[in-house]
């Protein structure tokens, strides 16, 4: 239908539709209405519309003539109108500018409207919920307290509460901060339970401790086998350290008294805390846990044997039988836990004791030496001496009466039982070799300082002196001699040497144990002796019994004391 109505306007007006009739809508009806008269009515319509013209032209004259004042006051409103609109359009125009802006504006007021009303919101939450969010920010204080009373069940339940708070609302900054504090105060607990460790603590106290620290899983159980080990050693050495070092006596008395109460309590501590856990650990980690625990147990036994034996070396103890014996219950209490250590203590105790004995018979033997010097043989001697040789009892333990002649003699035999009066209260038997030789060696020092006296002095010597002095290396020949071989038997009975041997005593002779070379002691004084000293050596050996049954029964006491001593050391 549109199609032939353009079409039909085309043919109507070929050069275009004109203007004022484009969007007249009466244009279409019009050309229909003319389009369904006959020829007559088309050529009578020109004037016909050109009357209806002229009668509305003069019909709008009279109307305009009457109402010419309506016309103007309309003219007047529509000219305003148009201005009005004109005005309004460019306010409109500038209204438009401006909406952006205005909207921009706006959405900002609504956000920040917005924030505003969720900020009081929160606020007006806060304040509801004031008591329980002062008990929250509050939790780092009262950790702190909790910490600081030594209420650690408490500090351990409120961490875990804050872990727990810290896991469910972590992207809160203030729940954050909370956490980072709890923390730090956590560390300075696990400290604090550490340092408690490294004090003087009773069992129960300890167990409590380390449960804490399980608890806290702060480490791993080897680690804490190594902290508990690292805190009491430190406690430990704390107490050794405090010991004074004047006294080397008071100071190893002390250290054995406290290593022994104070090691042993550790150690039950720790095999009373981790008891359990060792059984539950895989093989490798019960090695290593236990790998640490013997390593430690053996550094200390190690250091206690190390300070031992410098106290024992640095100064003269006033009894080394006491500090053995304080040694031994200390080695013996250990065997409780299986950390027997008592044969470690037998190499440091025979090597001080013979260091003692040595050095004693060294001053003893350069003492001799000096009293050489200043000895003279003018004085008077009461006793004969060749009449009184082989006369002794050959079982007698008291010193001869001819030595009492010779002063040099006389001290150097006071000397020599002072060093076996000492010693025989802690003789072990390992030195019965170490003991012989060292009296052989300083029996004959003495005769070689004897025969370069005479050497030096026999031009000086007069028949007299001469007399005194064959006397003199009589003396110590026959009876100085004899007589440090029965001493050398008294502290160690030949009873004891063959039953620990399981020998007899003419197979003890034989190997030499315990018995002086006498020809050797006596070979630089052989050309000065009357007799021959192979005879000499013959005689007094057959004066020597292997077993002396009198001296058994004398001093069957010092028999027990000396096993006794020699059997704790073994």
């Amino acid at each position: 239908m549109d199609y032939e109505n353009e079409k039909l306007l085309k043919l109507i007006f070929p050069n275009g539709v004109p203007e004022h009739l484009r969007e007249n809508p009466e244009l279409l009806a019009q050309i229909y209405k003319l389009g369904s008269y006959k020829v007559d009515q088309i050529k009578k319509e020109e004037s016909r519309l050109a009357e209806d013209n002229k009668a509305v032209v003069e019909q709008t004259q009279d109307l305009a003539i009457s109402n010419y004042k309506t016309f103007i006051q309309t003219s007047e409103c529509s000219r305003r109108i148009y201005t009005e609109f004109k005005d309004t359009e460019q306010q409109l125009d500038h209204l438009i500018d401006k909406l952006p802006n205005l909207t921009e504006k706006c959405e900002k007021f609504i956000k920040t409207s917005s924030e505003i009303a969720t900020s009081r919101r929160l606020n007006s939450l806060t304040l509801r919920r004031n008591a329980q969010l002062l008990e929250i920010l509050e939790l780092p204080q009262l950790m702190d307290t909790c910490i600081y009373q030594g209420k650690y069940e408490e500090a351990l339940e409120l961490a875990a509460h804050v872990q727990r708070m810290g896991a469910k609302h972590g992207d809160i900054p203030v729940i954050n901060n909370i956490v980072t504090t709890i923390e730090g105060s956590w560390h300075t607990m696990l400290e604090q339970l550490l340092a408690q460790l490294r004090t003087d603590l009773q069992l129960p106290k300890c167990l409590q401790i380390v449960g804490y620290l399980r608890r806290m899983q702060a480490f791993s159980l080897p680690e804490l086998k190594l902290k508990f080990l690292q805190a009491r050693d430190s406690w430990f050495c704390s107490i050794l350290n405090s010991i004074p070092k004047d006294d080397p006596q008071h100071h190893l008395m002390k250290t054995i008294e406290l290593s022994r109460v104070n090691l042993f309590n550790i150690i039950t501590q720790y095999k009373a805390t981790f008891a359990d856990d060792d059984s539950l650990l895989d093989a490798t980690d019960s090695n290593e846990s236990g790998n640490i625990f013997h390593a430690w147990i053996n550094t200390k036994i190690n250091h206690f044997l190390a300070t031992l034996e410098s106290d024992l070396n640095n100064g003269e103890l006033t009894s080394i039988e006491a500090v053995l014996g304080q040694c031994m219950y200390f080695g013996l209490s250990f065997s409780r836990v299986g950390a027997d250590f008592r044969t470690l203590l037998i190499p440091i105790f025979v090597k001080v004791i013979a260091k003692n004995f040595n050095s004693r018979i060294s001053k003893v033997t350069d003492q001799f030496e000096l009293d050489m010097d200043n000895y003279t043989f003018i004085n008077k001697i009461s006793i004969n001496v060749l009449s009184a040789i082989g006369k002794a009892d050959p079982y007698s333990l008291s010193p001869p009466e001819t030595l009492l002649n010779f002063q040099p003699l006389a001290l150097y035999c006071n000397g020599i039982l002072s060093a076996l009066n000492e010693f025989r209260n802690c003789a072990p038997i390992a030195l019965v070799n170490e003991v012989t030789i060292r009296l052989e060696h300083s029996l004959k020092v003495v005769a070689n300082n004897i025969s370069k006296f005479y050497r030096q002095e026999q031009q000086a010597l007069g028949a007299k002196e001469r007399d005194n002095f064959i006397k003199f290396c009589c003396a110590f020949a026959y009876d100085l001699t004899p007589y440090i071989q029965r001493c050398i038997h008294d502290v160690f009975p030949i009873a004891l040497l063959t039953s620990h041997l399981y020998i007899n005593a003419i197979s003890l002779q034989k190997s030499g144990m315990s018995y002086l070379n006498k020809k050797k002691i006596l070979e630089p004084l052989e050309y000065l002796l009357p007799d021959k000293v192979e005879a000499i050596v013959k005689e007094v050996a057959e004066q020597i019994p292997p077993v002396p049954k009198k001296i058994t029964e004398i001093n069957d006491d010092k028999i027990l004391r000396t096993e006794t001593t020699t059997s704790r050391q073994e």
